[in-house]
This record gives structure tokens, C-alpha cells and sequence, in this order.
């Protein structure tokens, strides 16, 4: 199983070296409207520092969001995630694997970039590794409740909107733990009780929404 699992990770990985600008236009996408923000609010410090964690987080889930659609829509057009979902291995398995790479090519990147975005928003220090540290515990959550919707949309006409529709809302929680952890940070508050609650989503999303995603492609594909 274990060998299973990392073989498919290994070919997600093969085929983002093949289709590099996909990942290229997530983290393009990130910076730019990170960065677009101080220009439309102003060169005041204090208000950017205010509206940092939100509009951070706000990109990375939209970034996350983009490539949610093509998660398994690729497989699914060529007939490969039939012959995966063959494996010998448990379907949940599968798409454990496979929300495993999709983090590892999305919420890592923006987790690494995030803090560089930080400094013009003012921001040094302990904030910058705390935006960093809450994105990369949280966005695991972001991969694995996409996946879900990701699943229950293929194959359906116009299932891009229908899936921004079905994930968005479960979004929220972690767009609110994640803000609410780098601006604890931004004001000295402590911050550890935010972090363990993206960590306690990520777990129990991890957890459930395999399980959920496998029963939704079996569906799709009979």
C-alpha cells in the first residue's frame, strides 16, 4: 500500500514537470494579487498590517481554488482513473495520494512564498514564519475539501462553477482560523490555539474526505 501511495504521488508529480505552467500560473496568480492590494489601499503601514492575513489567505484559497477543477478531470478524460482506480489499493488510498501531491505542488509553494509577499505588507519576524507555518498546516484541509467537490463535479457541464459553489462555503472556517492566526501574531496575541485548529481541520479532513471523494468517483465513472 505504501508503495502504491507513493507511486501515484510520483506520477502527479512526472506529469506537473510536463505541464509546469499550470503550477507556475497558481503561484503567479498568488503574488499578483497579493501584491496588487497595497497599491489600491495605500503606503500606510498600520492599515496594510491590518488587512495582510486576510488578503494572504484570501489568495491562497482563490490560487487553490483554480486548480481544483483538474484534480481528476484530467485522468478522467483519458481513461487513466479507471485503471486507478483498479489498483489493488483502497480508492480512498488513491485520492489520499493524490490530494498529497496536489498540496505538495500548491500549498506548499504558497506557504514558502507567502513570507516574502509578507514584507510589503510590513510585516518581519515572528509574523512572516507564522503566515507561513498557519498556511502550510491549513491548506492540507483546502486540498482535501476541493477534492470532494472536485469529485462530485466531474464530468458535469459547467461543474468549475458548480464546484466553487460546494467548497467555498466549507472554505471558511480555515480562512478564519488562518487570518485569525497571523493577526494574532501581528498584535503579539498568542496564537498556538489557531494553529492547532487548522491543524485539527487538516486532520479531519484528511480523514473524511478520501473516503467521501472515492464514494463520489465511483459514481462519476459508472
Amino acid at each position: 500500500m505504501a508503495a502504491g501511495f507513493l507511486e501515484i504521488i510520483k506520477r502527479e508529480w512526472l506529469l506537473a514537470v510536463r505541464r509546469k505552467g499550470d503550477v507556475l500560473s497558481l503561484l503567479v496568480f498568488f503574488v499578483i494579487v497579493v501584491s496588487l492590494f497595497p497599491f489600491g489601499v495605500g503606503p500606510e503601514l498600520e492599515t496594510l498590517r491590518e488587512i495582510a492575513s486576510g488578503v494572504v489567505w484570501v489568495a491562497a484559497l482563490l490560487a487553490t481554488m483554480l486548480s481544483l477543477s483538474r484534480l481528476f478531470a484530467n485522468d478522467y478524460a483519458d481513461g487513466a482513473l479507471e485503471q486507478l482506480l483498479l489498483m489493488p489499493q483502497p480508492p480512498a488510498l488513491i485520492v489520499l495520494a493524490k490530494i498529497t501531491a496536489h498540496w505538495l505542488l500548491t500549498g506548499l509553494p504558497l506557504a514558502l512564498v507567502a513570507p516574502l509577499l509578507g514584507l510589503q505588507y510590513g510585516l518581519s519576524g515572528a509574523p512572516l514564519l507564522v503566515m507561513s507555518a498557519a498556511i502550510a498546516i491549513g491548506s492540507p484541509a483546502l486540498s482535501a475539501i476541493g477534492a470532494i467537490g472536485a469529485a462530485l463535479t466531474l464530468g458535469l457541464r459547467g461543474g468549475g462553477v458548480l464546484l466553487s459553489l460546494l467548497v467555498l462555503p466549507l472554505f471558511v472556517p480555515i480562512l478564519i482560523f488562518g487570518a485569525g492566526t497571523v493577526d494574532a501574531a501581528v498584535h503579539g496575541s498568542p496564537y498556538s490555539a489557531h494553529l492547532l485548529l487548522l491543524a485539527a481541520c487538516s486532520i479531519a479532513a484528511l480523514v473524511l474526505a478520501p473516503l467521501a471523494s472515492a464514494a463520489a468517483l465511483r459514481i462519476a465513472i459508472e
